[in-house]
């Protein structure tokens, strides 16, 4: 029998990376459908099954898993009266782990009343036993989705649709929001992992989908940082300044990103003067209506040109992220000054969180903290400046590691660093926001166990936690095997620091940097040539590598 005949387009993909081929857990896993692909297969020619749409598929799955360990705690019971109330008798959100702070923020943010955010105040009684007025604590993007998303809820209710009680409807609104959240951070890391485009699957199977997503509503954030990163990689730093500012106006850690931006395009800047971004009338030979028009007329061309320089695009996309940030923020502001400031307040005057290292350090030790015994409401105020410094100290260390390694870092690496030192350095580290760093690791070190051994003990640590909340009188643990998995995870982190630093200063041993490959999330960064820096202090110029840069095998 003769041989079918050649498909008249043989084009593939062949640059394109095959986990099933080159990573032995990627292999194992994929006899499930068949074994790994062909050594003669035509990559990039399937119709429907993409590597997007797979990684789609994936994450509604994860998603479906993330709501089910979250649905114990929306099961309804009657009240006794006629009416119905949540079940939570006998500590079920945490005998069940699946506690959420959308369901008790429903009533305790006022939303249960329809009150706008920010505006509703309330009296709630201290611990002292006194009393305190209340506002949203949420940045200001964040109030605004659960105002939208109790709306929405509203509109279910008045329809002829099947029903619920009010904050479980609301908490499946909010639960539909972040999933849209998650698809668009996994879609954005998907674009941004390049060649390596199968990396973005961990965010998607991340086990911290699972334990996280619907804890808090820290999936917007992810989505404008990833989507911000997404349109810096594609040279518009406009829009993704825009992008980062609507992140830190609903969480704060997408600001931080750029930090790493400005620090690489001053590496790679030449700092010298380019008369072309002077093209066009000055602003300073604007006199009458007619110029001012022109020089309008040409701002755009202008900006482009300004933009071709490193340093251009990092301020183009500062300003843009600070100008969004304020223009998001400053309505409310200026409407309601107190319930606006009452999310800086309470992150000022809050105490060392259960997570943080500082609490892990009381717990083992007895240890009464840097500003011994304070009265509620009272900020602690020593914390509060070891806290900044120690994380001011760790950006320091990474700025100089950027300027100093022997080739410039790939943005994705400095980024993880970045807010991988303000968790661990941070008074305050919610469970919900390891999430921040899910994306961030799988683009930076994208070596599959090592970064799923890490997502699962931060996934565990759930566990102790809703058992130390439950209670040792309740059959609850005590506050020691908690913080110790604290620990655990504050370790897994660091290691993943040491890693990456490892990778930095070895750039040859960076599998994302094979094949020619310089940053795929680079922007204008990517291939940038890698000047000496001569206006740099000594200590601050980039190394010479010590060893050879030819690419060795890395087991992933």
């Amino acid at each position: 029998m003769a041989p079918a005949r050649l498909a008249p387009d043989l084009r593939s993909i062949d640059a394109r990376d095959r986990p099933s081929r080159n990573d032995s857990l990627t292999a194992q896993l994929s006899t499930v459908i068949g074994g790994p692909v062909g050594d003669h297969a035509l990559i990039g020619r399937v119709r429907f099954w993409t590597p997007l749409r797979v990684m789609f598929a994936f994450t509604v799955i994860f998603l479906a898993l993330g709501w089910s360990t979250k649905a114990a705690c929306i099961q309804q019971t009657g009240d006794g009266d006629g009416g119905l109330m949540l079940d939570w008798n006998n500590g079920r959100q945490y005998v069940a782990m699946c506690y959420s702070d959308t369901v008790p923020l429903y009533g305790a943010e006022r939303l249960n009343e329809g009150a706008f955010p920010y505006k509703k105040s309330w009296t709630e009684s201290t611990p002292d036993g006194g009393t305190e007025t209340r506002y949203m604590e949420y940045p200001v993007l964040s109030g605004l989705y659960q105002y939208a998303s109790m709306q929405i809820g509203n509109v279910w209710d008045h329809l002829p649709l099947p029903g619920a009680m009010s904050v479980v409807v609301y908490f499946n609104v909010v639960a539909i929001g972040l999933s849209l959240g998650w698809l668009i951070t996994v879609w954005a890391s998907s674009r941004l992992a390049g060649r390596r485009v199968w990396d973005a699957a961990l965010v998607a199977v991340s086990p911290l989908v699972i334990v996280h997503m619907f804890t808090n509503f820290d999936a917007l954030a992810t989505a404008f940082a990833a989507t911000g990163l997404l349109a810096w990689a594609r040279r518009k730093p406009v829009l993704a300044g825009i992008l980062l500012g609507l992140g830190g106006a609903a969480k704060l850690y997408p600001l931080l990103l750029l930090g790493p931006i400005v620090v690489l395009c001053l590496r790679i800047d030449p700092m010298r003067r380019q008369p072309a971004a002077r093209a066009g009338l000055r602003l300073r030979d604007v006199d009458s209506l007619d110029s001012a028009r022109t020089w309008l007329r040409e701002t755009p061309a202008r900006t482009h040109l300004f933009a071709m320089r490193p340093l251009g695009s990092a301020t183009l996309t500062v300003v843009a992220a600070v100008g969004t940030w304020a223009a998001v923020n400053l309505p409310i502001a200026a409407l309601y000054p107190q319930g606006w400031r009452e999310f800086f307040r309470l992150n000022t005057t809050r105490h060392a969180d259960p997570d943080s290292i500082y609490n892990v350090i009381t717990s083992f030790t007895g240890w009464t903290g840097f500003d011994g015994p304070i009265g509620h409401g009272e900020p602690p105020t020593i914390l509060n400046t070891v806290s900044l410094l120690a994380f001011v100290t760790a950006c320091a260390g990474i700025a100089y590691l950027a300027l100093t390694a022997p080739r410039r870092p790939r943005l994705t690496q400095l980024c993880f660093l970045v807010v991988a030192a303000f968790l661990l350095t941070n008074k305050v580290w919610s469970p919900q926001y390891s999430l921040w760093l899910v994306p961030l690791a799988v683009l930076a070190l994208p070596h599959r166990r090592i970064l799923l051994a890490w997502m699962t003990i931060d996934a565990l640590v759930w566990v102790p936690r809703m058992y130390y909340y439950l209670g040792e009188d309740n059959k609850g643990l005590p506050e020691q095997w908690f913080t110790g998995t604290v620990v655990l995870r504050d370790l897994a982190v660091l290691a993943l620091c040491a890693l990456i630093v490892y990778e930095i200063l070895r750039p040859q041993h960076d599998v994302v940097r094979r094949d020619f490959v310089d940053d795929p999330a680079g922007g204008v960064l990517d291939r940038a040539l890698d000047p000496l820096l001569p206006w740099l202090p000594e200590f601050l110029r980039p190394r010479q590598a010590t060893i050879s840069a030819r690419p060795v095998s890395v087991l992933n």
